[in-house]
């Protein structure tokens, strides 16, 4: 009766062990995915500001910045939640953003203005955070995603309801693509 007891002792410590490293890892990807979500809502505010300061120097170039706003605000729009669908949004607004930054190179008095300047250098700090911030995310995705799918992890992750995080990556293949301006 002792051994039973002993027994049912080591298997509850277990089942404890195993549910909390799955809500350690549930918790550091949501962790991970609230810095991407900083990261994103830093970047579409910075958008804001530098398409106002390109529109005083290249109005006729209104096709291209209606474009980034728009991309902007449908990136915006997507579910915190929704990581593929965020995913791909905010890949093709990296696209348009590259296609703003070779259009600048067509203006020099732009070029030369102090707040583009800043707004692009914000910008340039801001996706390489992206960057790192998707990589962390990653990073903890995969880590969940072992645990739920290891022996014996799964099987208290099916009872208790974890699941697969998705990772956030660029499924589009155009989105993957250098940018080009045409003229």
């Amino acid at each position: 009766m002792i051994i039973g007891l002993i027994i049912l002792a080591v298997a509850a410590v277990a089942l404890i062990l195993l549910y909390n490293g799955l809500v350690k890892a549930r918790q550091v990807k949501e962790e991970a995915w609230s810095g991407i979500d900083v990261q994103l809502k830093r970047r579409a505010d910075l958008i804001h500001n530098l398409v106002e300061t390109v529109k005083g120097y290249a109005a006729h170039e209104r096709g291209t910045l209606e474009e980034i706003v728009a991309l902007r605000n449908k990136a915006q729009a997507v579910p915190s939640g929704d990581v593929a669908g965020r995913a791909a949004a905010e890949g093709m607004l990296s696209q348009a953003l590259g296609r703003l930054f070779a259009l600048a190179e067509a203006y020099p008095d732009l070029k030369a203005n102090q707040n583009y300047a800043d707004l692009q250098a914000s910008l340039e700090k801001t996706e390489n955070e992206i960057q790192m911030a998707r990589r962390y995310y990653n990073g903890a995705a995969r880590d969940l995603n072992v645990r739920v799918e290891s022996f014996p992890a799964n099987l208290v992750a099916g009872s208790f309801g974890f699941s697969k995080a998705p990772y956030f990556e660029i499924t589009n293949e155009a989105d993957r693509a250098v940018p080009t301006v045409k003229f």
